[in-house]
């Protein structure tokens, strides 16, 4: 139901994105989109980029006198650093980036080619298309939001903020693990019915596209492997005034690939930055020679970027399923589809 095409370069002039396939009537708030570039490029540990780039979306198509039309959307943000013309090539892989595996498979001498693309800049369209679906789903109640829950094994706020200090005066580089909550979430969105239309498995593949994520879990995750069923399953219950419901939530709010009334709960892993001030080892890819990897502008820890990051693209999952199950024309229509299955629960 609906479709994200982003494009654009870190240096290049734009980024660009097109969201296709959201609802006519649906009220769009320019300054909240910008509230959540701003959340983006916030966190302690950013680097200087962040101190250039003031991100702010223009709406070029897809929406009049501040409501959508149903046609598709269209979003520009402007790099202030459009630089990319200028910059010089670079020929020394960073391990852990795309640097070598996209210049080989592309066949470039030139890795600036595969970085510029490779960047988590373009991640801010994503942001914002995530904002314009933010704004479809509190139509129905839903929120979607998120925490820093660790970086670099350190879980309190002066811990975290002393290790990044750490990281810096080492010129290195730290990860870290968020999580993302979606409340309102009504039972029934996704399918059982074939793979690629379980809920959990797209919402996983969204967040695990975003630059530097390793590993996504529902729930428990991967400490429900070491319990007993009994000690995992949400056992369940029914009231005239509640309907089903749970007591505890170890799936996630998914089961068998379908949302099941309870909060989505999903947290995500992030490894440290590749992009380090005190380079690894690597190899010339003219030479075939060994020398250090290229030094890129970079943040030290970017891992409440992240989290913001996937509140959009969980946003965007959340909002394509909905549309498939209600409908996808007009908001007004969606909301009659929705109030009369609601009902009928």
């Amino acid at each position: 139901m609906l479709r994200l095409l982003s494009a654009g370069e870190s240096h290049g002039q734009a980024l660009l994105a097109i969201l296709e396939g959201m609802p006519a009537g649906l009220r769009v708030d320019k300054r909240i989109i910008d509230q959540e570039l701003k959340r983006r490029q916030s966190g302690y540990g950013r680097g200087p980029r962040m101190k250039i780039e003031k991100d702010k979306v223009d709406i070029l198509s897809g929406v009049i006198k501040g409501k959508t039309i149903g046609s598709p959307i269209a979003l520009k943000i402007d790099n202030r650093d459009f630089s990319i013309d200028r910059l010089p090539s670079i020929l020394a892989p960073r391990p852990g980036h795309a640097d070598l595996a996209g210049a080989l498979k592309y066949d470039f001498k030139d890795i600036r080619f595969v970085l510029e693309r490779a960047s988590a800049r373009e991640t801010a369209v994503r942001v914002a298309a995530g904002a314009l679906c933010k704004f479809f789903l509190k139509e129905f109640k839903i929120a979607v939001s998120s925490k820093v829950l660790m970086v670099g094994g350190k879980t309190s706020e002066s811990e975290i903020r002393h290790k990044i200090d750490e990281a810096k005066r080492k010129q290195d580089t730290l990860g870290g693990s968020f999580e993302v909550i979606a409340k309102g979430v009504p039972v029934g969105l996704g399918s059982y019915a074939q793979y690629d239309k379980r809920l959990d498995a797209k919402l996983a593949a969204a967040v695990m596209a975003i630059p530097g994520i390793k590993a996504v879990e529902f729930g428990l995750g991967a400490e429900s492997a070491n319990k007993m069923g009994s000690e995992v399953h949400d056992e369940i219950f029914y009231s005239k005034g509640n309907g089903f419901y749970r007591k505890t939530n170890n799936a996630g709010g998914i089961e068998g690939g379908v949302s099941n009334g309870e909060a989505i709960v999903l947290r995500a892993y992030m490894k440290p930055i590749s992009s380090l001030a005190q380079p690894l080892d690597s190899v010339n890819i003219i030479t075939k020679k060994p020398t250090k990897a290229a030094i890129q502008r970079a943040d030290i820890c970017a891992v409440l970027a992240a989290g913001v990051i996937a509140e959009g693209v969980v946003a965007f999952v959340l909002s394509d399923a909905f549309l498939e199950k209600f409908g996808s024309d007009s908001l007004i229509q969606i909301r009659r589809s929705y109030e009369g299955y609601v009902k009928s629960l």
